[in-house]
Parts: structure tokens; sequence; C-alpha cells
């Protein structure tokens, strides 16, 4: 019986979902190519590396769970959480440095007297977050804590652009575009597929793609448009899905900027694709969105003590 192993750890879920479902998205297959021509596609040998690459990555810890008094019979349930975003450069001449970094604290909750809770260790900044009959209220709280993270890496890249000066240069969110398609020269950079966007017939040109390669740009169209395209990293052979990733950039880029756009993604991303004896996640966890993650993971604070000083303010409150 012949096999082969996912490199990507189980502990983190899958790369690549085997119960995927077919997405409702709309898709628009010939942005740079008809369909009938789809194939593979090499790295374009005139498409420049940028002088400079940025990324940008956020964490989030739930430091702890709170129960609000806010009158009513039941307590409303409330999430204290730290969070942070920043955006590492990778130069031509300066090597990787960090650009920007910016730590949070919130309390997130249904509850309409909510405050904030200031503890030794530092404020929890109080987010109200409207309640849902059909949402759960902790995958609510959740949510509310995912929106104020992408609205600090929107910020945290913002600043990096103002502060970095260097006009050639790509913006590589780890994660979808969306929110931050505005942003220019910029490409969102998916490492997990949850869905099905291409028809059955084109799903082979994906497995089909040797290192280095991508599949043609196509659009996605949902709640939000991006142009989008399948790239495989370098990798062990083996699982037809390795280290396949997704990148997409602005629905609002001309079809032949999309495409330019794709075609220097093949000359950049690949060189920071990470290897198994060192990321569990290899090789689409790029090694310099792991060291942005475990630089931030530092700079939100010991989980231990933070817990305790939200101990000592419930106590005294």
């Amino acid at each position: 019986m012949k096999f082969a192993v996912d490199p990507w750890d189980p502990s983190y879920g899958t790369s690549l979902d085997a119960e995927r479902g077919e997405s409702a998205a709309q898709v628009a297959l010939d942005v740079e190519l008809p369909s009938a021509e789809w194939q593979p596609i090499d790295a374009d040998p005139a498409a420049v590396a940028p002088e400079a690459v940025l990324f940008v990555d956020g964490v989030r810890r739930v430091d702890a769970q709170l129960w609000l008094e806010d009158g009513t019979p039941d307590a409303a349930p409330a999430l204290c959480a730290s969070y942070a975003a920043g955006v590492i450069c990778c130069c031509r001449d300066g090597g990787a440095h960090l650009v920007a970094a910016d730590v949070r604290r919130g309390m997130f909750t249904t509850a309409d007297a909510a405050e904030d809770v200031r503890t030794t260790a530092g404020t929890y900044r109080a987010t109200r977050t409207a309640p849902h009959p059909d949402v759960a209220p902790a995958q609510l709280l959740s949510l509310a804590l995912q929106r104020e993270l992408a609205d600090t890496e929107l910020a945290a890249a913002a600043a990096a652009r103002g502060e970095h000066g260097v006009a050639d240069d790509l913006l590589v969110v780890d994660g979808p575009l969306r929110g931050r398609q505005h942003l220019p020269r910029a490409v969102g950079f998916v490492k997990t597929h949850r869905s099905d966007y291409l028809p059955p017939q084109l799903g082979g040109v994906v497995s089909a793609l040797r290192t280095g390669q991508r599949t043609p740009v196509f659009r996605l169209g949902s709640s939000w448009e991006r142009h989008t395209w399948y790239l495989r990293l370098p990798c062990r052979p083996g699982a037809p899905w390795a280290g396949i990733v997704r990148v997409e950039c602005s629905a609002d880029l001309p079809p032949a900027e999309a495409v330019a756009q794709a075609a220097r993604s093949q000359a950049t991303l690949p060189r920071f694709a990470s290897t198994e004896y060192k990321d569990s996640r290899a090789p689409q966890n790029l090694y310099p969105i792991a060291g942005l993650e475990r630089e931030l993971r530092r700079r939100l604070g010991e989980p231990k003590m933070l817990y305790r000083a939200l101990r000592r303010a419930a106590a005294a409150a």
C-alpha cells in the first residue's frame, strides 16, 4: 500500500480539510487564461522580487473568562484577552527586522454596563458587542476579539508603511486580505483550505503544480471580491496538496496587474518557506511570520501573572 504523510502538524488541524465543501462564491476563471487552457504556470524570469517584503500578522490569547453582574438574574459572560499585531520587514540589504508592534488588552462582553477592568498588570479596555440569538455567547465574544485583532493588524500595517519608506515593497498579510484590500501592493497569504473554489475538472491543476508553479489567476466573489491563485511552496513530494497556499490580491486591480502581482508572489514567497525539521507547519508557515508570532506572543506578557492580576482586581471590586 502506497501512501503519503502530510508534513503539517495535525495538532494545528489540517492544511487541507478532507471534508471541505463546495464554495458558494461566484468564480470567474478566465481572468488570466480561458478555463479550457488552464495549466500550471512557471515562474516568470522577468518578475523581480521587491526590495523589501513586509509580513503582517497578529496573535491573540484569552487570559480569563469573566461573569459580569449587570442587574439581571443571570450574569453576563465576558472574555479578558491580550492581543497584538506587528510587521516584520525582510530587506535585501538589512536582513529581517521588526518595524511595528502593537500590544492591546480588552474585555469583551454583551453587558450594557461594562467598564474597563483595571489591574496591576494593565487595563483591559471594555468592548461591548451586541447579543445575537442565533450565535452562542462564547462564539460571539471570540468574533468580537477577532475583529479587534484585525483592526490592530490594519493599524500596524499602515504604520509600517508610513515609517519604512521603501517604495518597492510587497505587503504580505497572514490570512485573507479582507478589510485590507485598499492597502497598496498587498497580498493575502492563506495557509489552510476549507472550501473548493475550483470545479472538479480544474482541481487537478492544483495537485499537478510543481515547486514554484502556480495556477492561473481567477476571481472570487462572495461577501467580498478578490483575485486569487494557488501556489506550491518548496516541500517534500508526496501529498497532492502539500505545500499549497492560496494567495489573493485586490479585485480593484485590473487583470493585467493582478497577473503581475501573482508573478511577483512566485518570485518572492518560496524563498521564505519553512522546512519540516524547523517548523511543524512547514512549508506554509513562512519563517518571517513564525518569527513575528514568537515575538508578539512574548510581548503579550506572562499569562499566569495576568490571571492573578485579574483575580485580585475581581476581589477588590
